[in-house]
């Protein structure tokens, strides 16, 4: 009998075609090991026909190299919902994910509570289920029932957002009870973050504790390109406007130059030796104390809105944070080459601050739109950049891939000078419209933050409202002969902006020059809203500087301020050659910067001195001529590093070795150890 031959398939090319059609929506770096790993995918479009069809496994970018993949299994959302136990976990539809408490139909769940004077109780309801689910809020005190809540939804995948008001027992011992029902037994329902929390009072005056904090976090943002510091364009009016209301940092450090490493950094007030994560795969330990935490102890909602992997779940940066959106939620929605966050995520708190104008929030407020993918919404796209030229800057790109040793760096058109000059393209020409572009980015930005600014005057919330505006790091345009960031700590990299805007709080026009930290950001707003600075916070309340003219003896003199050398550092990352760097140390102190680079290459000196204000972007090392400036800040640095790396958290494995079954199942449950 004889067999037909099998047909043949050209795999690259039906990849490619789906490449063409329907562009990767959902990519992971591959963590290796020998544990097993959770991805989570999500289509594009979570809707009926938007399945994913290819699924590919590329373990390195390096040729010629080793591995192997001892299995995958599928397991798709329905069925990993059909094993979590009813109880308390991290749970997510459509990306955006809450601490839940899952229950099934038919179930009860009992709290026994006392209210606060003026209660309300904030719930997100929601089902993965096709069929109705009723869910109902019941309060008995004493003898008697009272029903104040029912809701039946009918859509899967999609949070509800209720507001329940409990004024009617308030200061009141009571049961609370949360009912599921559904035609099919084992339904589940859920009830994300249900909270019952106390209204503000309405009276609050001046001095009050501020009720609403938003950290606004302006992904590659370079200092130097917003005119609130001098840039020829206009490029942020909105933040120019807040710096003349509030407060203007002129000399703001960030801790390290990519946000895998300096994102944890300001969430927990410590330097990244302290809290290790400085690789891809590196989890924040469940031991650190997040500026989530230490806001939801004290009675604030909180909610995050990441614009990247590594300020989310992948980072366990949503440890403290009752709901987290992750940029996988917003997909579709992000500007013509998905790098654009700021309108859709302005979109939804200006919502969310409705239904919680009257409550204490914290929220992280992460945009990502001067990163790469550089080209902005309309009209921002030619607000500089010529639109003529927009079709030959996208051909030098894709051209460039073949130039571009990394492939990252590739994907992005992120090209050294050199590489520029090897495929016969102008660097001057090819910078200007990256950089008109970038500029456009900002602009774009800034509009949707004076959106957000203008709804919080018309709720009534303008002088109850602290907002922290800075940068996790900046962008190299050729300053030291590359574009991108992460690869070095010179000024381009670690010069941040830094604005603090709190009507009432601070004083309006202040310009402080004193050199500070990202890490002192998180303590000065937790003093801002009263709150207490945990004891393992590295960095300082920037309060005192703000009471002052901010800058010569009357910083000096700041009662509670002291004056201290400023740190920044840097680890290999993982990747190619071209993107892996080494390690280096910085100390800023006085008119000095001082860089170590341990084991260097042969065209980078050991040591780097600088002139910290006379040369901003670190363009001309004096080392040589000051050895006794060297010597002396690299002591300082040797005394830094034993400081901070004795008090370096302890990876979850060593941390969770005397904790109880039930302690990490709990701490599981909610994402925060794997």
């Amino acid at each position: 009998m004889a067999t037909r031959p099998a047909p043949t398939v050209d795999l690259q090319h039906e990849i490619d075609l789906a490449r063409a059609v329907f562009p990767w929506t959902t990519a992971t770096p591959i963590i290796a090991g020998d544990q097993a790993q959770t991805y989570t995918m999500t289509p594009a479009v979570p809707v009926e026909g938007a399945r994913i069809r290819h699924l590919m496994i590329r373990p390195t970018d390096a040729a010629g190299a080793d591995f192997a993949v001892e299995s995958v299994r599928l397991v798709f959302r329905r069925e990993q919902l059909a094993s979590v136990p009813s109880g308390v976990s991290w749970q997510g539809l459509r990306d955006i994910f809450r601490e839940t408490l899952v229950t099934r139909s038919p179930e009860t769940v009992r709290f026994q509570v006392t209210l606060p004077s003026r209660p309300v109780l904030h719930v997100a309801l929601g089902t993965p289920e096709d069929g109705p689910v009723t869910f109902k809020i019941g309060v008995r005190r004493g003898d008697r029932d009272a029903a104040v809540m029912t809701r039946t939804l009918t859509t899967p995948y999609r949070w509800e957002p209720r507001v329940v008001d409990l004024a009617p027992f308030a200061g009141a011992p009571v049961t609370l009870s949360l009912s599921a029902t559904s035609d099919k037994d084992g339904t589940i329902a859920l009830w994300g973050a249900p909270a019952i929390r106390q209204r503000a009072a309405p009276d609050a005056g001046p001095g009050a504790p501020a009720q609403i904090v938003i950290l606004i976090h302006g992904d590659t943002l370079r200092k130097d390109h917003l005119d609130v510091y001098g840039y020829e364009r206009p490029t942020a009016p909105t933040l120019r406007r807040l710096a003349g209301e509030g407060a203007l940092f002129d000399n703001a450090i960030t801790q390290t130059s990519w946000t895998k490493a300096a994102t944890p950094s300001i969430m927990t007030s410590l330097y990244p030796t302290t809290h290790g994560v400085h690789q891809i795969p590196d989890r924040l330990p469940a031991s650190a104390t997040t500026i989530a935490e230490a806001f939801r102890a004290g009675g604030y909602a909180t909610l995050s809105y990441s614009s990247a992997a590594f300020t989310g779940q992948f980072t366990n940066l949503h440890q403290g944070f009752e709901e987290l959106h992750e940029l996988e939620s917003a997909a579709g929605r992000t500007g013509p080459r998905g790098a654009k966050t700021s309108r859709e995520y302005v979109d939804r708190l200006v919502e969310w601050l409705e239904g919680h104008r009257d409550v204490p929030s914290f929220v992280y407020l992460h945009v990502f739109d001067p990163h790469p993918p550089y080209e902005p919404y309309r009209p921002y796209d030619t607000m500089w950049a010529d639109p003529k030229g927009r079709d030959e800057y996208l051909r030098e790109q894709e051209l460039l891939k073949k130039f571009i040793a990394s492939p990252l760096l590739a994907d992005r058109g992120m090209a050294t000078r050199d590489e520029l000059i090897k495929a016969g393209l102008d660097p001057e020409a090819y910078l200007r419209y990256s950089k008109d572009w970038y500029d456009g980015s900002i602009r774009g930005m800034d509009a949707e933050i004076a959106r957000l600014v203008e709804r919080l005057r018309e709720l009534g919330l303008g002088d109850r409202t602290v907002i922290a505006f800075f940068a996790d790091h900046g962008e190299e345009f050729h300053d030291h002969g590359r574009m991108w960031h992460g690869q070095s700590i010179y000024g381009e990299m670690l010069r941040v902006p830094l604005i603090f805007w709190a009507p009432g709080r601070v004083p309006k026009g202040l310009k402080v020059e004193e050199p500070v930290e990202l890490i002192d950001v998180m303590p000065t707003v937790l003093e801002m809203a009263g709150l207490p600075v945990p004891r393992t916070a590295q960095g300082q309340s920037l309060r005192p500087l703000l009471a002052t003219d901010g800058k010569g003896g009357a910083v000096a003199a700041a009662g509670g301020w002291t004056r201290r050398p400023v740190i920044a550092e840097r680890q290999p990352m993982g990747g190619t050659e071209a993107t892996r760097g080494i390690e280096s140390y910085a100390v800023m102190e006085g008119d000095w910067k001082l860089i170590h680079n341990i084991g260097p290459p042969p065209d980078r000196p050991e040591y780097e001195l600088f002139q910290f204000y006379k040369d901003p972007l670190d363009q001309n090392n004096v080392a040589s001529e000051h050895p006794d400036v060297v010597e002396r800040l690299a002591r300082q640095l040797e005394g830094w590093h034993r400081m901070a790396s004795q008090a370096r958290l302890k990876a979850d494995r060593e941390e969770t070795k005397g904790m109880s079954a039930e302690q990490l199942e709990r701490l599981r449950s909610l994402g925060y150890v794997k």
